[in-house]
């Protein structure tokens, strides 16, 4: 459902708020340090009160006495009037301009491609899948491919969802390690349910990881395109239809669907964490494909098994082997197409505690430093997607960066002894950060009314104070990945999942119309 105009409205207001609450502060503090004390006004309890008698003809008119004005002005705590006059001075001045005016680039940047979907209504409409049409053409055959390592909590549901697809050319590989006894057991059980659609594809590569994982099953699948799912996917069973439409009408070579998280509740940070996968597969992916640069995700994404097969599948090492496909696949020109529906995403949940959030995220952190590092990127034809790769494998570090920074700019600006115009460049990057807490708090109302997800004043109030934890979460997530890329460590920190985004609910449920 499109959103009305009174929604539009609603999140210019909050902009125009936002604004407003960012730019007032900044006003008033310069207009109390220009404000000078020892000018003469009306009213002014340093000079005499004025005599308003006129003098007696005859009488000398005496000048007043000189009163003592003291030479100062009032001034912000920490800002200054005069310039430094030593070199490291200005060269700390030079610092503290350029890493505010590029903290606010980097803020506005990101904000804008949050909102690339929403530009109107038209564009937001053109994200969704289209509506299936009857085509001459024939249909691919899919192998969809489960990656699970110690899944037994959740991979049966999944694979029961699979099989249950209303798509009719289609085979299930689930992908189990040889050491994990449980999860085969539970992989066989849905293959014995499921004898026409499911089997099990045994991975005996060491040291374990889901690229490895998937290239082992790669060499088995039967189908014309290739999916892969995690083992804790909520997939929706009327999506292949969709999926199979979207080659057809686009032609591309890859198609990427929607994932999101639900459990919002779960957490202080779920909330943030749901909302991040909202804004990125609801919009942002979106942008990349027009720019012929993205960084594919982990599931619910599909490659023509011939394309992938050329390219000799995932990089084997790669933390992040989406993203490197995605990368790998746009130095060749591939054609993407992106869709996102919330009758047909895959539902996701979000880690279940903090320490398996940071884990994911350095995991995350560390796959994209080691894309940038290996220089595939390079090879993009354009120097615009090149630049735009840079800046989308290095984001991480930058927003993680961005979210230290801001407390500092404040410091800075009440503390620091600065001259006045440089202390309020350093409180640029809070304008663009509260026009996007607007933005959020706006995209929470559409996420509530499109999932049917009801969300409390208590959630904006969430919203708004786990902005700089979970900046700071993502900072230590990113240092750590540093760390790690530094001593070498390539090892694959598994996330636990629970089935927390799950409903009680039949697998076959009815197909978006």
């Amino acid at each position: 459902m499109l959103p009305s105009s009174a929604r539009v409205r609603s999140v210019v207001v909050s902009v125009l708020v936002a604004l407003a609450f960012t730019v007032a502060p900044v006003a008033i503090v310069s207009a109390a340090a220009a404000q000078p004390v020892g000018v003469a006004v009306a009213g002014d309890p340093l000079l005499p009160p004025a005599d308003s008698s006129s003098p007696a003809p005859g009488d000398e008119l005496v000048p007043p006495a000189p009163v003592a004005v003291p030479n100062q002005t009032v001034q912000a705590p920490g800002v200054s009037s005069s310039l430094p006059t030593s070199v490291p001075g200005w060269l700390g001045l030079v610092l503290l301009v350029v890493v505010s005016l590029v903290l606010t680039a980097v803020a506005f940047t990101t904000l804008a491609w949050m909102l690339h979907a929403w530009r109107t209504p038209e564009h937001l409409e053109a994200t969704r899948f289209r509506r299936i049409r009857r085509t001459d053409q024939p249909l691919p055959r899919f192998t969809l491919l489960v990656p699970a390592r110690h899944e037994e909590a959740v991979l049966g549901r999944t694979l029961d969802r699979l099989a249950a697809s209303e798509y009719d050319d289609l085979e299930v590989i689930a992908i189990i390690g040889h050491d994990d006894p449980g999860t085969e057991a539970v992989a066989r059980a849905a293959a014995e349910r499921h004898p026409d659609r499911v089997r099990v594809v045994i991975d005996h590569s060491v040291p374990k990881n889901k690229p490895k994982a998937l290239n082992t099953a790669l060499a088995e699948a039967t189908g014309d395109v290739v999916g892969v799912f995690d083992a804790e996917d909520e997939v929706h069973v009327g999506l292949l239809p969709h999926i199979a439409g979207r080659f057809a009408e686009t032609g591309a070579d890859v198609v990427q669907g929607g994932v999101q998280l639900m459990n919002l509740q779960t957490s202080w940070w779920s909330l943030r964490n749901v909302l991040e996968y909202y804004f990125w597969f609801r919009s942002r992916l979106h942008f990349h494909a027009g720019a012929r640069f993205i960084p594919l995700g982990g599931n619910t994404v599909f490659v023509r098994t011939d394309l992938l097969r050329e390219i000799d599948g995932w990089d084997a090492e790669c933390l992040a082997e989406d993203c490197e496909l995605g990368v790998r696949l746009s130095t060749r020109g591939a054609v993407v197409a992106v869709a996102y529906d919330p009758e047909l995403v895959t539902r996701e949940e979000t880690p279940g505690d903090l320490t398996a959030l940071i884990k994911q995220r350095t995991r995350w952190a560390q796959g994209f430093l080691q894309v940038l590092r290996k220089g595939v990127w390079r090879q993009l034809p354009t120097r615009r997607q090149r630049l735009l790769a840079w800046y989308t494998l290095a984001m991480p570090f930058l927003q993680a960066f961005t979210g230290l920074m801001i407390p500092v700019s404040v410091a800075v600006m009440l503390f620091a002894k600065v001259p006045t115009g440089i202390a309020l460049i350093t409180f640029l990057p809070l304008v663009p950060t509260l026009v996007t807490l607007a933005v959020e708090a706006a995209g929470l109302g559409e996420f509530s009314r499109a999932y049917d997800v009801r969300v409390r004043l208590r959630d904006y109030v969430r919203l708004l104070l786990g902005t700089f934890p979970y900046q700071l979460m993502l900072a230590a997530a990113s240092v750590r990945a540093v760390i790690r890329e530094a001593r070498g460590d390539g090892s694959w920190e598994k996330t636990t999942h629970t089935g927390a985004h799950r409903e009680e609910q039949p697998v076959e449920l009815k197909a978006a119309a």
